[in-house]
């Protein structure tokens, strides 16, 4: 839809019985161009931030073909071919990871619940489902409170989803999943557009109450804990435990009420594009990577997570099925088209990799300064296996810190070594002291 008429001015505000507030983004304050375009957002040319570590963790559903995915040679200089040609222009920026999976999983598509945790979902006696947390969230939990969000979740399905088809990358300490958004313009609004005084002292109002129910919830928890078995105590440990993490994102949220959010250039973003609309998801997958680069460049975050689609679930780029892709059998067809959506996405992660590259930052760029992993939770195989194993990834940017790249390091398929292991670098590389994560052996050689 192309708009004709003009656009509302932002600074429109309402008045009754004395009170002004402010408007919300709405559709007719955006300029015609907004609609039904392809993006023509801008990076910045410098971020004027001080050098720090960033990561965004970017998840692909259903596997790709890896007969066309893995490149051909090892070692450092290849060629990346393929559905990796899109990366070729910066190739000094990215590693290839092969063979690599997470021994302790079951794959399918309970990959997106399994990516960032390497957990055994069954490990728990009398339990179906039992994850742990992820590595987005070990890192937010050290660095967090230097930011406005610890942390930034985003999906094509906002919300949790069930068990097995998590619509979320991330969980915390208790396994507990954390909820994405899924629409541009409320993740603007939330990261951007300012408070006004009403919804900041709600703010402080929602704070006291809640802090006064945490108090009560410690004090009659203090009473009980005399009376309960080992077992028990160590369950009420970790929901204590949990009830303190939430009393430190309450006061994280009162330490920045009267802290203004950033202003950024709103020009080209295409915030009213739709996730679940197949036209739509190009433009969907561009915004909500502009929206994390500018989290990024404004230090609105450090840490982002990304499922660009559910499990069984998602588009290509001319609104192809890609999880019925997925599931091809070997057919030579089928295994052509799902390559096709491969490079789709490819070129989508390129863009987001120059868009942090054209940023200059501290006498580097963006990118040397941001990690960026980018991959599926199962492997759909030559015959549309579902499997843990040899798991397409790709871990690009973070030169700054020590990451080495224009590389394939290839694994053997058959020894399966742990994925957790990239998960630690990332982890150790921005700055957490960790000797692993997980059922990590420890680091993965050759990416320092």
């Amino acid at each position: 839809m192309i708009r004709t008429i003009k656009p509302l001015d932002r600074r429109t505000v309402l008045r009754a019985a004395g009170v002004t507030l402010a408007l919300p983004l709405l559709d007719a304050m955006l300029p015609n161009e907004a609609f039904g375009n392809p993006s023509t957002f801008k990076p910045l040319a410098t971020s004027g931030l001080k050098p720090t570590p960033r990561a965004i963790f970017c998840y692909v559903p259903n596997g790709v073909n890896i007969l066309e995915w893995v490149p051909k040679d090892a070692g450092k200089g290849i060629a990346l071919g393929g559905t990796l040609k899109g990366l070729a222009a910066l190739r000094d920026h990215v590693t290839v990871l092969s063979g690599l999976g997470h021994i302790k999983t079951t794959g399918g598509h309970s990959g997106a619940d399994t990516w960032l945790t390497g957990a055994d979902l069954k490990a728990v006696p009398g339990k179906d489902y039992a994850n742990s947390i992820s590595a987005d969230q070990v890192i937010a939990g050290k660095i967090g409170a230097a930011t406005r969000f610890p942390s930034i979740e985003i999906g094509d399905m906002s919300g949790t989803g069930s068990a097995l088809h998590s619509h979320t990358l991330a969980f915390d300490r208790n396994g507990t999943p954390l909820p994405t958004e899924n629409s541009p313009r409320r993740l603007f609004e939330r990261l951007f557009i300012p408070d006004d005084a009403a919804s900041r002292a709600l703010t402080l109002q929602r704070y006291a109450e809640k802090k006064s129910i945490l108090d009560d919830v410690l004090a009659d928890a203090k009473r009980l804990e005399g009376k309960l078995g080992k077992a028990d105590r160590d369950k009420l440990a970790q929901y204590l435990q949990a009830v303190r993490e939430t009393e430190v994102r309450l006061a994280r949220q009162v330490a920045w009420v009267d802290v203004p959010k950033p202003k950024v250039i709103t020009d080209g973003l295409q915030l009213a594009n739709q996730p679940g609309n197949a036209h739509d998801r190009p433009m969907w997958l561009d915004v909500m990577l502009e929206l994390s680069y500018l989290a990024f460049v404004t230090d609105t975050t450090r840490v982002i997570t990304f499922e660009w689609s559910r499990e069984a679930g998602g588009y290509g780029g001319g609104g192809e099925n890609h999880h019925e892709l997925s599931h091809h059998g070997g057919d030579p067809g089928m295994l052509a088209k799902l390559a096709q959506i491969d490079a789709f996405h490819i070129a989508k992660l390129a863009r987001f990799l120059e868009f942090m590259k054209a940023t200059e930052e501290g006498g580097k760029t963006m990118l040397d300064h941001s990690m960026v992993m980018y991959g599926s939770g199962m492997n759909s195989g030559e015959k549309g296996d579902h499997s843990p194993k040899n798991l397409p990834l790709i871990l690009a940017g973070g030169s700054a810190w020590g990451l080495k790249h224009n590389q394939h390091i290839a694994h053997d398929v058959t020894k399966h070594p742990p994925m957790t292991n990239v998960l630690t670098t990332v982890i150790q590389k921005m700055g957490v002291e960790v000797e692993k994560f997980g059922d990590a052996t420890g680091t993965l050689p050759g990416l320092t």
